[in-house]
């Protein structure tokens, strides 16, 4: 049989980053699994104003700073995307489409992916004319028009950001008021390139000759943007649930106050587990829970 981990870490964003460096400090033999880049989803995000320790720092760095952690910690690195997870008597067996991984305990840590508008056509400009990542995709709308749909924190935070970039920015809210904190509401409405549409719903896609130029509104309205960007929520990245019968809810992993879920020897933290708030500060807390219940209670 291949090596036997102690403990694989499935996603390395905050939570699942801080889990391995908790789990390598004790000593345990431990592998980290990402499918994409190290950090998750802060990796999208332009600026993070409410992380103790940092009073401004872009998701990218704080991202690249944790895994420095990891890294001078050496703890085992890998990329892989999961397709299966069954358990084997004692042992857990991780399937990846290079590979098939061994360990004694799990940490499950895959956060979330953006939401969809789920339009017709949608997939067709993605890539074209539709984004979910102003951080990634900004710059290639410098100088033009785009729009942003959402009401929520991120929403507002991208359109911040697009808005040193872009000539125009307008925000489409499908409610009456927006949900984001007052004090992104405030600095939204100081600036003058940054305007905003209450009561407001895509209903399709505007196109000519093939090329994205826009989107219908209320089935009735024509806005004629270069782009949009999408902030409407996100859902748990846990399509390997359906193999492994852990209790969820609404695919989000339900976890005790140890991260325990209803399995023995798997543990979940980070933007998949259901849970009340969804911070990169309890991420971090819930990363290390889940590490120190391993240790205390497997090893």
């Amino acid at each position: 049989m291949e090596t036997i981990f102690d403990c694989v870490v499935v996603g390395a964003g905050v939570a699942g980053m801080t889990s391995a460096i908790y789990l390598k400090r004790s000593a345990l033999k431990v592998l980290l699994l990402e499918k994409s880049a190290p950090g998750g989803q802060i990796n999208q995000t332009s600026m993070i104003e409410n992380y103790p320790g940092f009073q401004k720092i872009d998701g990218i760095t704080l991202a690249n700073k944790i895994f420095e952690q990891v890294k001078a910690l050496e703890v085992e690195y890998r990329y892989g995307n999961v397709e299966k997870i069954e358990k084997k008597d004692d042992l857990f067996l991780i399937q990846t489409k290079k590979e098939e991984i061994w360990a004694r305990s799990l940490i499950l840590a895959t956060g979330r992916s953006s939401r969809k508008l789920n339009i017709e056509g949608e997939e067709k400009w993605i890539g074209k004319g539709i984004s979910y990542c102003a951080t990634c995709d900004g710059m290639f709308f410098k100088g033009k028009k785009v729009a942003v749909i959402g009401g929520g924190n991120s929403a507002l935070e991208e359109s911040l950001y697009l808005a040193d970039i872009c000539e125009s920015v307008t925000i489409l809210n499908r409610k009456d008021i927006l949900k984001a904190d007052i004090y992104l509401q405030e600095k939204v409405k100081e600036r003058e390139n940054i305007f905003i549409k209450y009561n407001t719903e895509i209903t399709s896609f505007l196109e000519k000759e093939n090329h994205f130029m826009g989107v219908k509104l209320n089935e009735k309205e024509d806005l004629l943007v270069d782009g949009i960007f999408v902030f409407i929520g996100k859902i748990p990245e846990t399509p390997y649930l359906k193999e492994l019968s852990l209790e969820n809810k609404n695919g989000y992993i339900v976890v005790d106050n140890t991260m325990k879920t209803n399995i023995e020897g798997i543990y979940a933290c980070g933007d998949c587990i259901q849970k009340e708030v969804y911070q990169i500060s309890t991420a971090v807390g819930e990363g290390t829970i889940a590490a120190m219940s391993i240790k205390k209670n497997h090893f």
